[in-house]
């Protein structure tokens, strides 16, 4: 079946599934946007214990789409790993180093004999929520304001000791944290207003989430007035940077000669060019809002599925816009041609084949945690709930 694609098949294919699994990894951020106010909403023990419980029992889904994302990134375009992984790894490093502190806190918060003592720990997931939410957001943010790298494939010939036999090189001293602090500005507030809108989305869906899975009324109450502060700044943010990249100049490829270059608009024409794309990000932040109005406004606990949907597609349509239509998702702006494109920074047909095959199983994996998640929630969290259970956060 996969092996009669052709390879640009195979890599729009692949693209898609890139897309699907970011878009996943951004709607399960809301494990780190509850994190971040735990002390803002919980204002007695009990209250933080459920709040903690809450998030507890998710974040590792979070961390293996995480993990995910990037071996299949790996797998699929192992160019952009070894350019973006091996060359921006200040950035990547501080968000490993997030999620670390995550998986620790939440194993040793509450053991016995816990020296830090729990605050400290409680700590640790505010700066997972807060770095893990931002620096993801401004990294996919240089999907369209471009980093600094050059690519030269003939560097593996190289065997003479003068270079380093590496394809991609990092032109910058700072090694991607330049993606929240850019000498051009106008790259920097595009950058960073799509970290702090993530921030903001992730806080916005844990407030959806809370609501669903807490059966506190006191909690239900500042959950939905901290949803409405969340919602303004999140559609802020998100405004600035949807602005940002529907005016600037973007990174187009010449269809027939693989150039890159710049043309003026050109994320916006990819909405104009690909209708379907145009269609799922409308569609998909008409859900977000839904899902918050319904919460805030008719006061139901399910608003966390509706936008929850509408997170999955407006992201993946963002995704589109970066990586089709003739455009350069990952542009070098210290080198034109160096710009990653989904064609020039792929596995081989028969890699890609092979991988298709086991993405097959994706379907499957996503039914057993959609049923895990199913069984966690059957019964909503309250005190009693949390202090009966054997394995407590």
């Amino acid at each position: 079946m996969f092996e009669n694609l052709s390879l640009l098949a195979l890599q729009h294919y692949w693209w898609i599934i890139i897309s699907i699994l970011g878009a996943l990894l951004v709607f399960l951020l809301f494990v780190q946007g509850g994190q971040t106010m735990i002390y803002q909403l919980g204002k007695t023990e009990d209250e933080r214990k459920m709040l903690i419980n809450s998030t507890g029992r998710k974040w590792d889904l979070t961390f293996t789409t995480l993990v995910t994302f990037g071996g299949a990134f790996f797998a699929s375009f192992p160019l952009f790993y070894s350019t973006s992984f091996g060359g921006a790894y200040w950035v990547w490093m501080a968000i490993l180093f997030a999620f670390i502190l995550q998986a620790v806190s939440y194993e040793f918060r509450t053991k016995t004999g816990n020296f830090l003592g729990q605050k400290t720990y409680e700590g640790f997931l505010f700066i997972n929520g807060l770095l893990g939410t931002v620096l993801l957001g401004a990294a996919v943010a240089t999907f369209f304001t471009g980093s600094q790298f050059s690519v030269d494939k003939m560097n593996l010939l190289n065997l003479t000791g003068d270079k380093m036999p590496i394809i991609s090189a990092w032109e910058t001293p700072f090694h991607g944290l330049e993606a929240i602090w850019d000498s051009n500005q106008l790259a920097f507030i595009t950058n960073l207003s799509l970290g702090l809108a993530v921030f903001f989305l992730a806080r916005l869906t844990a407030n959806l989430y809370f609501i669903n899975n807490i059966d506190n009324e006191t909690l239900h109450k500042r959950n939905k007035t901290c949803l409405l502060r969340n919602s303004i700044a999140f559609l802020l943010f998100f405004l600035l940077f949807l602005g940002r990249i529907l005016t600037i100049d973007g990174f187009a490829v010449n269809p027939d000669t693989k150039e890159v270059f710049i043309e003026s608009f050109k994320y916006f024409n990819n909405l104009i060019d690909m209708p379907f794309v145009l269609v799922m990000f409308l569609v998909g932040v008409v859900l977000v809002l839904y899902g918050i109005g319904v919460a805030l406004f008719k006061n139901s606990k399910k608003g966390i599925w509706a936008s929850g949907i509408g997170i999955v597609f407006t992201v993946m349509a963002l995704f589109f816009l970066a990586g089709f239509n003739n455009t350069a998702y990952y542009p070098s702006v210290f080198d034109l041609q160096s710009s990653l494109t989904i064609e020039n920074s792929s596995s081989s047909h028969f890699t890609l084949t092979a991988m298709s095959y086991v993405s097959l199983l994706v379907p499957f994996v996503l039914g057993y945690i959609a049923y895990a998640w199913w069984s966690m929630d059957k019964k909503k969290i309250t005190i009693e709930e949390v202090e009966q259970d054997h394995h407590m956060y």
